[in-house]
């Protein structure tokens, strides 16, 4: 396999070129799976398990595919998210907001979410990887691609539409209005839709000549709640975020990835599904047409994923402390087990144990309860 795709709303809904038939798995691995072609590449789908979401469902999806599928080069993350619509990006639903490399951001951050609703501050709290060099140069050519030819976007997903029609009707275009609310205004608790909002709170926008999708490209939120709260959503602008999701930040340190978002509500609380699988169509269309920019020797000349991660992490530390205890030798050490320190630690009356190397290595023993770090 050349590539994977992770996939959270309507991931069986790809329009492969060819399904292929199932594969042997690990007795280990507990995703699921579907196999297929797109253009000339290769494609493994992985979908998030029904219900559960968030940066650590994604990680443990990602873990076990890359022990599996040895020989990925790379991933796509397609799914949907919260649009952040500014006087700078006219984001609408059913758009698609792309992450991109920005400044010293790998075009994901991610965030305290948790803090973020309730105080209404941002705190980033890692940096993730960037994508890899394939997927922006891939970027790049699509990109200029759009200016000079206009989309294949409305293609995809027409096609996608008319396939799955009779199965799911709501795969189209909703065909209803798409409202965006004042920061301020709150959904009324209690109701199900917007029905009875205050259309009087609504944002005025010009209206768009078509109802075909445009492309954003630019910085992703990633963390593990919903954003409700447009008041916060305007907040973060300042840092030029064009979409929440909560996902991306669970898988950016694990595969070399894209991340391809449909705008399906407006990181507010007046959220519902109604758009939730048109805009994964329209993220879905995106990744198609964005691989057939792909050349074959780009993908050929890309390192596995396995040897991207044996890169990243070239010590396993459970085969160094194996060596170790070989090589110990008897008597070693029993001053430092045997001290009054040390067993102070041991039986739990010391939560903290700090011991000084010498100053020419300036090496430090530090135990904090069960953890032994080394720092030289």
């Amino acid at each position: 396999m050349d590539l994977c795709l992770g996939h959270r709303v309507g991931c069986r809904r790809w329009q492969l070129d060819e399904r292929h038939g199932p594969q042997a798995l690990s007795p280990n691995d507990w995703n699921s799976y579907t196999f297929g072609r797109v253009g000339n590449r290769n494609v493994v789908i992985a979908c998030l398990p029904q219900g559960v979401m968030g940066t650590i469902a994604a990680a443990q999806v990602a873990t076990q595919m890359t022990s599996t599928f040895t020989e990925l080069k790379f991933g796509l993350m397609v799914g949907i998210g919260g649009g952040v619509p500014s006087k700078e990006h006219d984001i609408r639903l059913g758009d698609v907001v792309v992450s991109k490399p920005t400044g010293k951001s790998p075009g994901v951050v991610q965030y305290d979410m948790g803090r973020t609703v309730q105080k209404g501050r941002f705190y980033q709290t890692g940096s993730l990887n960037k994508p890899p060099k394939v997927l922006l140069t891939a970027l790049t050519n699509l990109k200029s691609k759009h200016k000079m030819k206009g989309y294949d976007l409305t293609k995809y997903v027409s096609e996608i539409a008319e396939k799955h029609h009779v199965q799911d009707p709501q795969f189209t275009h909703p065909g209803i209005q798409d409202s965006l609310y004042q920061a301020k205004y709150d959904h009324p608790p209690g109701l199900a839709d917007c029905s009875k909002c205050d259309t009087g709170k609504l944002v005025v926008r010009k209206p768009r000549a078509s109802q075909d999708p445009l492309v954003h490209y630019g910085l992703i939120a990633s963390g593990n709640q919903v954003m409700r709260h447009g008041t916060t959503r305007d907040r973060l602008q300042r840092h030029d975020v064009l979409c929440y999701e909560m996902e991306a930040a669970g898988l950016m340190d694990h595969i070399p990835c894209l991340v391809i978002r449909g705008i399906c509500d407006y990181a507010d609380s007046h959220k519902n599904k109604s758009w939730q699988p048109y805009a994964a169509a329209t993220a879905a269309a995106y990744a198609k047409e964005l691989l057939g920019t792909i050349p074959g020797h780009q993908v050929a000349g890309t390192l596995t994923i396995k040897h991207f991660i044996e890169w990243i992490s070239p010590l396993n530390p459970w085969i160094t402390q194996q060596d170790i205890f070989a090589k110990h030798q008897e008597g070693t050490g029993e001053w430092f087990l045997n001290s009054v320190a040390f067993q102070n630690w041991v039986t739990g009356s010391e939560n903290l144990l700090w011991c000084p190397g010498n100053r020419k290595t300036n090496g430090y023993l530090f135990l904090a309860n069960d953890l032994l770090i080394l720092l030289y």
